[in-house]
């Protein structure tokens, strides 16, 4: 069974841009650069037929843009978890099509029988992974690095990923691409 998201790939020289603030937080799992995504849609361990489906109905969310690149806009570094950190990640700004194109993600994957994502669309691009990181040890980390991002670039389109089954997923492998400009 393939485990497949929906994602936009972030571009090399962003990505290297992110990778500036890789280190200097003790038990941190850092993100490889190459494996940086803004993930639209996680859909899971689905079966093949389910997967065509999916990989199908996601090309009809890319006429969303009316034809324009979408301008993605990463502000500033966050953490998930407040006390029991789990991730930094690099926050991305929610322009209306961004916001648009995921919920139609979210209705592709319940039209095709999956279950609805109980949790609220915050795009980011994950960049460490925290198990047993103190939240103290992540204030002092977010603390010395409390400048804005202002990083952007124009996302000309969207992939169906699909990664191994394990803890952090990659390296990814692009199964699909939906061109959106």
């Amino acid at each position: 069974m393939p485990r497949l998201f929906s994602a936009f790939e972030i571009p090399p020289e962003i990505a290297a841009r992110l990778a500036f603030f890789r280190g200097g937080l003790h038990g941190a799992r850092w993100i490889e650069p190459p494996d940086y995504h803004l993930t639209l849609r996680f859909f899971g361990d689905i079966d093949a037929r389910v997967a065509q489906s999916l990989a199908a109905d996601l090309a009809e969310t890319g006429a969303f843009s009316g034809g324009a690149p979408l301008t993605l806009e990463l502000d500033e570094i966050g953490v998930f978890g407040g006390r029991s950190p789990r991730a930094l990640y690099g926050r991305v700004k929610s322009p209306p099509l961004l916001t648009r194109l995921q919920t139609a993600h979210e209705a592709i994957a319940r039209r095709n029988g999956l279950a609805p994502e109980t949790r609220k669309f915050a795009p980011h691009v994950t960049l460490a992974r925290l198990r047993g990181v103190s939240a103290g040890a992540v204030g002092a980390w977010l603390t010395e690095r409390a400048f804005p991002l202002a990083l952007a670039f124009e996302a000309q389109r969207f992939v169906l990923y699909s990664s191994r089954d394990s803890v952090g997923g990659g390296p990814y492998r692009i199964e699909s691409v939906y061109p959106i400009a």
